[in-house]
């Protein structure tokens, strides 16, 4: 067990172990909450990130007390089950969170298990907290759904303006071959031709079952890109950039939001590695009072480790499932949970929404305008991306 882990666990027992002492109150009622997602395989590690999220405020709501809910106190349990990225696990592990658990809220960090889910959950009675930035999983109208990240389509434009205006306008693509990289693609490219650019090269890799991608990277740096578009799990995206470095590519990279430069940047030996490179912002750069407040607690509870962004968005989203439980009055009603969605963002306390997202669309998906990073002499600049369209 980490160091941070145990003080974790000191200081929930120690906190319950008082308030029972102090109150005499009988135990509270233990809530599930679900979460299926890769727990194992290649993505394993972002999948464990998206869960400590979850964790992590699990931990607190009960440390603290629980919440309460119509005069009945609540601990928060996360039922956490590993589908392996494959979306029919995903659907398995669902029906088992229902049947077995009565889970009325489900967490998943990748599309095609959102999607799968999406097949039963209005029928079933279950939120599916989808952290993906896909858009079709709100614009489809699942009436149960709550899309937490802001959608991918957003950074086309601005990820393309910055990557052309770095490094020039041939792209080879070297992305991964899950569906969420899929959706990337099929948004990107034409995006990047309409912007004047060309696509010199076309060759996704499996990043799920190889940490060796020489074969593929040689492959598209055959054709000269000046950028490459990559992007999967943060470690093995960093590992083909790190590997197109040593066959000598000396161009930028556009890395699909999935990935998180500040992890890549520790796996590969520092940003300078990305030099030329657009992404999504680490956590630990952001200066909203939350995200500080955020990052400060998760120092000092893990050794001085850095949040994920993955950690973060899912910290906030179970706080925004608890939140909207005391708005609805209900833990069991999905309906009435997801309508209250909008005024718990509101009401959430600003230690607690790391982004400070406050407001959540009609189809359900969180809207915020995020900061995006470009590298540029080994040092991550922010920029917002309504900034970028404006210029």
């Amino acid at each position: 067990m980490s160091k941070g882990t145990l003080k974790r666990f000191c200081r929930l027992a120690c906190a319950s172990a008082i308030a029972l002492a102090a109150t005499g109150a009988q135990a509270a009622e233990t809530l599930n909450i679900g979460f299926t997602g890769p727990l194992s395989g290649g993505a394993a590690l972002y999948g464990q990130n998206t869960l400590e999220g979850l964790q992590m405020a699990a931990e607190e709501i009960n440390s603290s007390g629980g919440f309460q809910v119509d005069g009945e106190t609540y601990e928060i349990n996360v039922v956490s089950l590993d589908d392996k990225y494959a979306p029919s696990q995903a659907a398995v592990n669902g029906k088992r969170l229902v049947q077995q658990y009565n889970a009325p809220v489900i967490f998943t960090p990748h599309s095609g298990g959102t999607f799968a889910l999406q097949a039963f959950n209005e029928r079933d009675g279950f939120v599916v907290m989808s952290y993906t930035s896909v858009p079709t999983v709100t614009e489809k109208g699942n009436e149960l759904t709550v899309r937490i990240p802001p959608t991918f389509t957003g950074y086309m434009k601005p990820f393309t303006k910055i990557a052309m205006a770095q490094n020039g306008k041939k792209v080879a693509i070297a992305n991964a071959t899950h569906d969420y990289a899929k959706y990337w693609t099929k948004a990107f490219v034409p995006t990047w031709e309409a912007m004047g650019g060309t696509v010199v090269a076309d060759n996704p890799m499996d990043y799920n079952k190889s940490a060796d991608f020489y074969t593929g990277v040689s492959k598209v740096l055959a054709e000269k890109p000046d950028v490459m578009f990559i992007g999967g799990a943060s470690e093995p995206t960093a590992l083909v950039a790190k590997q197109a470095r040593e066959l000598g590519f000396k161009g930028g990279f556009v890395i699909m939001d999935q990935a998180k430069m500040g992890e890549m940047a520790k796996i590969i030996g520092g940003y300078k590695m990305l030099e030329g490179s657009v992404g999504v912002v680490p956590l630990t750069l952001y200066e909203e009072p939350g995200a500080k407040a955020f990052v400060a607690k998760y120092h000092q509870q893990n050794d001085g480790k850095d949040p994920t962004t993955e950690v973060a968005y899912n910290y906030f989203a179970l706080y925004s499932v608890v939140q909207a439980m005391q708005e609805a009055g209900t833990v069991e009603d999905a309906t009435a949970i997801r309508a209250a969605m909008g005024q718990a963002l509101k009401n959430l306390a600003p230690e607690n929404n790391p982004y400070g997202v406050t407001e959540i669309d009609a189809n359900g998906g969180m809207q915020a305008d995020p900061n995006i990073a470009t590298v540029k002499d080994g040092k991550v600049v922010l920029q917002r991306i309504s900034e970028v369209l404006a210029d």
